[in-house]
């Protein structure tokens, strides 16, 4: 790989990346911030996060939909991407709504200011507590099952302001994705069949219960818009044949999202978020208008496209080992902060941080310091000769890293940044050692 190769990457990085002079060489910035510098004085593992890019993907969303979509329309965050106060004040910027998972996420965006309308809650499993802080905190409620909807029936009652309800259905269709992230087939765990979602809505009526919407998702990190046409036919027939029994349609129809993100090399060109947008809203209206049904808001979920580019991981270099077939970089951080890999196979790119412009040399595989042969980030990538303290800086980092994280082998979690006009903000700090001990109870003597 030459120099213009290797610069190639930078496709990948946050938009605002650079080769900035120094001193000493070039190095890599983002977001007019020097990342060897950050790197020096937060240290490593480190996350940065650019809100340029962040901001330049949720304006991509907010123009797609509204060049192709007649009807009202939204953005929903996915909280389980990455979520923390900062991120969440950020979606209130695009006025967003914010998809929390359980009492632990409803919390953050408490915390953040997020107000009640913009809260939105998941979940296949909702406990008692979930519960309890959803019907107390949120705007919407998705219901995944009868179950949870009897119980939420017997919470309604007591409740001054009742959250709106939308029912997930399962479509038994998914997207192209890798195993563990597809969730619309018909044995899925999420959702309800076709005949579970006709038994709510009746539930629903005879309660009296708030039921606004109907949502679906087929999984996360696909390329190809096209396996969402049959499901979301499926979802507008089966509205059809509601109406037609109750005289009831959703005011909001969510078909989900998890549009899928380029992380390596080899995923460069990569279709755009206009054709994924493009696509689903011209199907949902032909769809509605050849069955008579009115449109309905259409709330979409980017999920990590809205947030992976514009983070970045830098790590730094401390061996590197050289096998009869492989050049090992071994890193300060790996499965513990960024599982991705190990779960399924996920394949990333990186450059050095300092000179990425080098000529690469030989192949490398660069490996975490964690007791796991899994614990290898990325696999036969080509790299410029790299010295044991160097930097070396991953990009698409943003989403499900952090939020998948561990204390494995006492692993603390890094600290992370917010980089804005040339500032870099502290917004989460680096677990320390009495963080590991707060949860800690000694046995009696």
């Amino acid at each position: 790989m030459q120099q213009n190769e290797a610069l190639s990457r930078l496709a990948l990085f946050p938009i605002t990346t650079q080769v900035a002079p120094q001193t000493d060489g070039r190095t890599l910035t983002i977001g007019g911030c020097d990342l060897e510098a950050l790197a020096g004085q937060f240290g490593t593992p480190l996350y940065v996060f650019d809100a340029a890019t962040l901001d330049a993907a949720a304006l991509a969303y907010s123009q797609a939909l509204a060049a192709t979509y007649p009807g009202a329309s939204g953005v929903t965050y996915a909280g389980k991407a990455f979520f923390c106060k900062a991120v969440a004040r950020w979606t209130q910027r695009h006025d967003f709504a914010v998809d929390c998972t359980g009492v632990g996420e409803i919390a953050v965006a408490v915390a953040a200011g997020v107000p009640r309308e913009h809260i939105l809650v998941h979940g296949v499993n909702k406990s008692a507590e979930d519960l309890d802080a959803a019907v107390r905190h949120a705007g919407v409620i998705v219901v995944d099952n009868l179950a949870e909807l009897h119980r939420l029936s017997a919470l309604f009652p007591h409740v001054e302001t009742q959250p709106a309800l939308w029912l997930r259905v399962k479509p038994g269709l998914a997207v192209d994705t890798h195993a563990y992230r597809q969730t619309g087939q018909s044995d899925s765990k999420f959702g309800m069949d076709p005949q579970e979602t006709i038994d709510a809505v009746a539930l629903c009526q005879v309660q009296g219960l708030p039921l606004a919407g109907l949502h679906f998702h087929q999984g996360s990190h696909f390329h190809d818009p096209a396996p969402i046409g049959p499901a979301l036919d499926t979802v507008l027939d089966l509205i059809e044949e509601i109406r037609d029994q109750s005289g009831w349609t959703p005011a909001t129809l969510s078909p989900g999202g998890g549009w899928g993100v380029p992380y390596h090399d080899d995923d460069l060109p990569h279709p755009t978020v206009a054709a994924y947008v493009g696509f689903v809203a011209e199907r949902l209206v032909a769809g509605c208008q050849a069955r008579g049904l009115p449109l309905p808001r259409l709330q979409l979920e980017p999920g990590r496209s809205l947030i992976a580019r514009a983070g970045v991981a830098i790590y730094r270099v401390g061996a590197v080992k050289r096998t009869p077939a492989r050049r090992w970089l071994l890193l300060d951080g790996g499965l513990a902060d960024n599982p991705r890999p190990a779960l399924y196979g996920a394949r990333y790119s990186a450059l050095p941080v300092h000179d990425p412009a080098r000529p690469a040399t030989t192949p490398s595989w660069l490996a975490g310091p964690y007791c796991e042969s899994g614990d290898v980030l990325i696999e036969d990538l080509p790299l410029p000769e790299i010295k044991e303290g160097e930097l070396v800086a991953v990009p698409v980092s943003g989403a499900y890293h952090l939020s998948m994280g561990s204390n494995y082998n006492g692993a603390r979690k890094p600290a992370v940044l917010w980089l804005e006009r040339g500032q870099a903000h502290l917004i989460q700090r680096r677990e320390t050692l009495d963080d590991l001990l707060a949860r800690d109870c000694d046995l009696p003597e």
